[in-house]
C-alpha cells in the first residue's frame, strides 16, 4: 500500500478514536434529558463496554469509509520493489535472500548491448512540482530531474563536476538552475553551464555538467540516451486525449526486472506464451506452481495475437493486436471482451490503447527503463475516459498487474539464449529481434564480467 493511503488510514482511525473518547469523557451525544435512560455517567462502570463499543465501531467505520473513498475514486498505486516479485524465498530465507541468491547464481547467456539507443521514461509529471529536484538512477548513471520556475523539466548528471556532490541530494531550484549544495554552484538546466560561483571572480568556460536531451508528453519525463551522442531522430508521439484531459490518471505500478531490457518487449512476440501462461484466470494469482489450480480452472482467459513491425518513415514502431476473450465453465461472456493495440515506440516506450464496446477507452502507458545492465525499472501509468468511474480503470490495471508478475517471475529467473531452438510457430520472435537490433549501435555498451575473482 502506498504511503498516500496509509496516512488516509491512519487519519480515519485517529478521528475514529477521537470520536470514541469523546463519548467515553462526555457521555452518550445521544441521551437527552428527560429521555427517562440513564446517562453513562450515572451508570459509571457499567457504561464503560458500552462506551467502547461506540468508540469501536465509529473508528471501524471511518477506516471502512476511507477504503471506499479509496476504493471508488483514489488511483491505483503499486510501486514493487526489486525483491518483491519473482522469486520463490524457501528454507526459512527472506525475498531479499532469496533474490540474491539468484542473482549471484543465474547464468547469464551471451547477451546483446545493454542500454539500447532511443527514448525512456524517468518521472512521471506529477511526482515534480515547481521547483522541485529529484535523484534518479537510470542507464547505469545518477541524474538530477528538476523542474524550473519556468514549469519545464530538466535533466542533468547528479555529480558536481567541481568535488562530486550530488545535486539531487540537498540541492535546490533557484530560476532554471540547480545550485550545488556543497558550494553553490549554479548550472543552467537547459545547457548544463555553470552560470554562478558564488566566491569566485569568473566562472570558466569549459565549466558545465552534462545536460540530458529531454522531452514531457502524456504526463511522463523522458530522455533521450545515443551511445554516440547523437540527437533524437524521431520523437514520442502526444495522445491528444491526455493532453485534451478527456482521459485522466487512473493509477500506475511500478516493478523492477532483473533481465536483458530485449527479454520485455520480446514478449508481445512471444504469441505462444500468452496460451500458456495467462490463460488461466487473473484470479489464480501470480506464483507459477499454482497458477494452473483446478481451483480456478472453470475461469479463463482467450488470446489472439498478432505482432509486426511498422514500414518507414516509423520503423522505429511495431504494434501488437490483441483481442481477449474471457471464458466461464467454457462459456463466451461478450461483455467481457476487449480489444487492444499496443504500439511499442522505440525500445522503452509501448501505448497499450483499451477499446471496450461497454467501458469505454483507454490508454496504459508501459514504459521500460534501464537502471542497470540487467535491471529494468517498468512502469505501467493508466489514463482512462473521465466519465467513467475510476474502478473500472483501476480493475483494468490491477488484472494487468497480475498477469505482468508472472512474466517477472520468467524473467527474473531467466537465462538469455542467443540463439534460441524455435519451432516454425515462434517465426515472431526471430523477426521481433531483427527488428530490435536497430537500436544499438556498434559502440552501445555491453556487459563487461569481471573473472578470476570471488564475491563473498
Amino acid at each position: 500500500m502506498d504511503s498516500h493511503n496509509m496516512s488516509t488510514g491512519k487519519v480515519a482511525a485517529i478521528i475514529g478514536l477521537g470520536v470514541g473518547a469523546v463519548a467515553v469523557l462526555h457521555g452518550d451525544p445521544l441521551d437527552s434529558e428527560g429521555s427517562g435512560y440513564l446517562t453513562w455517567r450515572e451508570t459509571g462502570l457499567r457504561g464503560v463496554p458500552a462506551r467502547a463499543a461506540v468508540c469501536i465501531i465509529a473508528g471501524v467505520s471511518l477506516l471502512a469509509a476511507g477504503w471506499l473513498y479509496r476504493l471508488l475514486f483514489c488511483p491505483l498505486e503499486l510501486l514493487r520493489a526489486p525483491d518483491d516479485v519473482g522469486y520463490i524465498a524457501e528454507g526459512g530465507r527472506c525475498r531479499a535472500r532469496a533474490a540474491n541468491e539468484v542473482r549471484r547464481r543465474r547464468k547469464t547467456g551471451e547477451l546483446p548491448p545493454v542500454y539500447p539507443n532511443g527514448w525512456f521514461r524517468v518521472l512521471d509529471s506529477h511526482l515534480l512540482e515547481r521547483g522541485e529536484v529529484r535523484n534518479v538512477s537510470v542507464l547505469g548513471e545518477q541524474v538530477a530531474v528538476f523542474r524550473g520556475q519556468d514549469g519545464e523539466a530538466y535533466v542533468v548528471d547528479a555529480y558536481c563536476p567541481h568535488l562530486g556532490a550530488n545535486l539531487a541530494v540537498g540541492g535546490r531550484v533557484v530560476g532554471n538552475c540547480i545550485e550545488c549544495p556543497f558550494h553553490g554552484w549554479q548550472f543552467r538546466g537547459n545547457d548544463g553551464k555553470c552560470v554562478k560561483i558564488p566566491y569566485a571572480e569568473k566562472v570558466p568556460e569549459f565549466a558545465k555538467v552534462r545536460s540530458w536531451p529531454s522531452c514531457e508528453v502524456n504526463g511522463q519525463i523522458l530522455i533521450w540516451f545515443h551511445c554516440d551522442g547523437k540527437d533524437p531522430h524521431w520523437t514520442v508521439p502526444e495522445q491528444q486525449e491526455i493532453t485534451n484531459g478527456e482521459w485522466v490518471y487512473r493509477g500506475r505500478t511500478e516493478h523492477f526486472v532483473n533481465a536483458h531490457i530485449q527479454e520485455i518487449p520480446e514478449n508481445a512476440a512471444d504469441i505462444a506464451h500468452l496460451a500458456h501462461l495467462h490463460t488461466p484466470s487473473f484470479v489464480s494469482g501470480v506464483d507459477l506452481r499454482y497458477i494452473n489450480s483446478k481451483t480456478w480452472e472453470f475461469l479463463r482467459h482467450d488470446w489472439k495475437v498478432q505482432w509486426e513491425p511498422e514500414s518507414e518513415p516509423n520503423q522505429h514502431c511495431s504494434q501488437m493486436l490483441v483481442k481477449h476473450a474471457f471464458t466461464v465453465f467454457g462459456l463466451h461472456l461478450p461483455l467481457l471482451d476487449v480489444h487492444v493495440v499496443a504500439r511499442q515506440v522505440g525500445p522503452g516506450v509501448v501505448f497499450l490503447l483499451f477499446n471496450h464496446s461497454f467501458l469505454g477507452r483507454g490508454l496504459i502507458m508501459h514504459c521500460v527503463t534501464p537502471v542497470e545492465p540487467l535491471l529494468q525499472c517498468v512502469s505501467h501509468i493508466m489514463f482512462y475516459q473521465s466519465n467513467v468511474p475510476p474502478v473500472v480503470p483501476k480493475f483494468i490495471l490491477k488484472t494487468e498487474c497480475i498477469q505482468f508478475e508472472r512474466d517477472v517471475m520468467i524473467w527474473n529467473n531467466k537465462k538469455y539464449i542467443s540463439r534460441p531452438l524455435l519451432v516454425k510457430e515462434d517465426s515472431a520472435i526471430q523477426k521481433h529481434r531483427r527488428w530490435f537490433s536497430q537500436f544499438y549501435s556498434e559502440n552501445s555498451p555491453r556487459l563487461q564480467y569481471q573473472r578470476d575473482t570471488l564475491d563473498f
